[in-house]
């Protein structure tokens, strides 16, 4: 049985899912942008018995105080930082991770400030060490401040009808749509899509939550990242460190799909493709603005992990978009499982 709590710690209160025996092997689930806990439901109600199943909604999301807003200057280190102190209010000294999409991007941070506490870490479609968007193949941004990335690249008519929690799919630009269309690959639409969509709406919005704040830029596309939000908070200009995750040791699971539209080297969220696909007028070139390269970037930090002796284990789903647990719930499983018993 899966409950619900509230777990406040000096840094954030927040809604935490729990399902198994409290003297279970822990194993914390992080969830991805435009989601919440809920979202792991399936997946904590099938871990086997030996398992303690924890998913805290982040700051910005879901349950979460909020009060509490994501200083997008310090990258993911709000959202990682918020994880530790939650252990340490639920008594966890170290737990196996897994991450989502934006999640992930959580845990390569968390692996670089923590990197004691992770038994072993699972990324699933994860965001690039490097953060998303308007960077290049070794992170450095297109334009020196990181234009194209952050708050100002999110399309402002989606923000407007998520922050009116719309439920409808007429429009491309409805969160459902975006969900039927990116987060998973069509036609597949999850048994579970209310829970998902109400999870989806549950999203803080406004200029300091999402999509975030924004800056004018002269640089190409004329908008910069701001300093609030979740969004903000993946520019790369904001990742100071991040290959700081090879100096954890515990063993890593890359899952991901070979259709992801959204964690690509060609995503049709990043400028740099749309700008080239021409969806995007006046793009630079290749040269000056290339679509991220965010799957390139991943396989060469963990080949760097691996090269430190780490284990690295890699499972890409065929047929399989954005969200493998959703998608391919009994390959995940396995995969999951196996990982873990070994780890």
């Amino acid at each position: 049985m899966i409950t619900a709590r509230t777990i406040p710690s000096p840094r954030l209160t927040t809604r935490v899912l729990t399902s198994g025996a409290d003297a279970g092997t822990p194993v914390i689930f992080v969830h991805g942008n435009l989601s919440s806990a809920d979202w792991w439901r399936g997946v904590m109600a099938r871990l086997p018995a030996q398992y303690r199943a924890i998913a805290p909604d982040l700051r910005a999301y879901g349950g979460a105080d909020p009060s509490a807003k994501v200083d997008a200057t310090r990258g993911m280190r709000d959202f990682s930082d918020d994880l530790a102190a939650m252990m340490d209010a639920m008594g966890i000294t170290a737990a196996h991770l897994v991450g989502h999409s934006l999640g992930g991007a959580v845990l390569w941070q968390f692996m670089a400030d923590y990197a004691g506490r992770a038994l072993s870490v699972t990324q699933v479609a994860p965001g690039s060490p490097y953060g998303f968007g308007g960077c290049k193949l070794d992170g450095t941004p297109c334009a020196p401040d990181n234009a194209g990335s952050g708050g100002g690249a999110v399309n402002p008519e989606f923000a407007r009808l998520l922050a009116a929690g719309d439920r409808g799919d007429a429009s491309p630009f409805q969160p459902l749509s975006i969900l039927n269309t990116y987060v998973w690959k069509p036609p597949f639409v999850p048994a579970e899509i209310e829970l998902l969509l109400d999870a989806t709406l549950s999203q803080h919005c406004g200029p300091q939550d999402y999509p975030g704040d924004a800056a004018p830029s002269l640089n190409w596309p004329m908008v910069a990242p701001g300093k609030l939000g979740p969004i903000n908070a993946m520019a790369p200009i904001y990742q100071t460190q991040p290959l700081g995750f090879l100096r954890a040791s515990c063993p890593v699971l890359w899952i991901c799909g070979a259709d992801d539209p959204v964690v690509s080297d060609a995503s049709l969220f990043d400028l740099g493709t749309l700008g080239q696909l021409g969806a995007v007028p006046g793009w630079p070139g290749a040269d000056a603005y290339p679509p991220q390269p965010m799957i390139a970037q991943t396989t060469a930090a963990l080949a760097a992990y691996a090269a430190k002796g780490r284990v690295v284990q890699t499972h890409v789903m065929q047929g399989c978009g954005h969200s493998p647990y959703l998608e391919h719930p009994a390959q995940f499983d396995a995969t999951l499982h196996a990982f873990l018993a070994r780890a």
